[in-house]
C-alpha cells in the first residue's frame, strides 16, 4: 500500500483508496443527500465497506445516492439511510436511539452535514442556525453514539478553513449581543468542528478511539447556496489575488472526489496516532498557524485556538449546558 504521505490537494478518493479493502467495516456518514458526503459513501462501499447514510431529507437522498447502491453491489459493500435533522434535536436523539436499539458497531463516523453562511435564524431548540445545525447537533448525536464506535475506531469531524474567520464565542454563541456575520457564525461553528474533536479525542483514546477534524478544500456544492449572487466570484477572486501576493498561483476549486479525499484518508487510510486530536486537510496533518500571522483564507494551516485543549474542554462544557444532557 502507498505510504499515506503521498497524498496531497490533488489526490481524490479514489487515490487514496488505491489497493485498499473495507470489507467487514462498517462506517456512519451524516449528510449524504449531497456533494461530498455522496462521494465519501459510494468511495467507501466501492471498497467493501458497509455505510449508513444519515440525511434529513430522505427522498433527495435517496436519489442522489442511486450510483452508491450501484458501486456497493458491485464490490461487496452495502449501504441503507437512516433519518437525521441535525437542526433539531429531537430529530437527532431519535436517530441515535434508532441506532442503539440496533446496537451495531461502527468502525468510523464521519460527521459530514453542515450548512455554510445561512441567513440570521435559529434551529427548531432556538439555537442559532449554524452553530446548532453543524456543532450541536453533531454533539449530540455523537456522543449519544459513543458505545457503538468500537475499540480503535475513529471519529471524524468536517470542519472547515473558514475556521479562521471566527474563535467559538462562549458567552454569546446565539449572537444574542452580537451583530450577525454569516461568516462569523459559519467560522464559530467550524471552530466547534475541530474543538469538539480534540476533547473527544482526549475523552476516549484510552480505548483507542480517535477523533480529527478535516478540511476539504474549496469545492463548488450546495453548501454555498445560501450566499448573494457575485459573493463567491468576489470571495474567489480575492482568495486568487492574495494567493498571488503569497507567490502562488490562481485559487482553483477541488472536484468533489478530490473534496472527499481527506475525510477517507483520516478515516481509513491514515495511522490513528498520527491524526488523533488534530486538523487535516490535503490528505495531510496540518499545520498550526499562530493567532497573529496573517494568511490567506485557502492557504494551509490551523489557528491554535482551534485546537486548545482548554478551549476545547470549555465548549464541551458550554455544549451540555446548551443541550441539556452531559456526556
Amino acid at each position: 500500500m502507498k505510504m499515506a504521505n503521498t497524498f496531497g490537494a490533488k489526490s481524490t478518493t479514489e487515490d487514496v483508496l488505491s489497493g485498499v479493502r473495507l470489507d467487514g467495516r462498517r462506517i456512519l456518514v451524516t449528510g449524504v443527500s449531497a456533494g461530498i458526503g455522496v462521494e465519501t459513501a459510494r468511495a467507501l462501499v466501492a471498497h467493501g465497506a458497509y455505510v449508513v447514510g444519515a440525511a434529513r431529507d430522505l427522498a433527495k437522498a435517496e436519489g442522489a445516492t442511486a450510483q452508491v447502491r450501484d458501486d456497493a453491489a458491485a464490490n461487496g459493500g452495502g449501504f441503507e439511510l437512516i433519518a437525521l435533522d441535525l437542526s433539531d434535536l429531537k430529530s437527532v436523539r431519535a436517530c441515535a436511539d434508532e441506532l442503539l436499539k440496533k446496537g451495531e458497531l461502527f468502525d468510523v463516523v464521519i460527521a459530514n452535514a453542515g450548512v455554510m453562511a445561512t441567513p440570521f435564524g435559529h434551529t427548531s431548540d432556538g439555537f442559532e442556525t449554524q452553530f446548532g445545525t453543524n456543532h450541536l447537533g453533531h454533539f449530540v448525536l455523537v456522543n449519544r453514539i459513543a458505545s457503538l464506535i468500537r475499540d480503535g475506531g475513529r471519529l471524524i469531524n468536517l470542519a472547515s478553513s473558514g475556521h479562521r474567520f471566527a474563535n467559538v464565542d462562549l458567552v454569546d454563541p446565539n449572537f444574542e449581543h452580537t451583530t450577525y456575520e454569516p461568516f462569523v457564525a459559519y467560522g464559530r461553528s467550524k471552530t466547534a468542528n475541530i474543538l469538539f474533536a480534540v476533547e473527544f479525542d482526549r475523552r476516549h483514546k484510552e480505548r483507542g478511539v480517535r477523533a480529527a477534524a478535516v478540511h476539504p478544500g474549496g469545492i463548488y456544492t450546495e453548501l454555498g447556496r445560501h450566499m448573494e449572487p457575485g459573493q463567491l466570484e468576489a470571495m474567489v477572486a480575492q482568495i486568487s489575488k492574495q494567493l498571488e501576493a503569497e507567490g502562488g498561483g490562481p485559487f482553483e476549486f477541488k472536484t468533489i472526489p478530490q473534496g472527499a479525499a481527506t475525510s477517507v484518508w483520516a478515516g481509513v487510510v491514515a495511522p490513528a496516532e498520527e491524526i488523533g486530536g488534530r486538523y487535516c486537510e490535503n490528505c495531510h496533518v496540518g499545520r498550526i498557524v499562530a493567532d497573529d500571522v496573517t494568511i490567506s483564507a485557502i492557504s494551509e494551516g490551523v489557528r491554535a485556538y482551534a485546537l486548545d485543549p482548554d478551549n476545547a474542554k470549555a465548549l464541551w462544557k458550554k455544549s451540555e449546558e446548551m443541550v441539556g444532557e452531559s456526556f
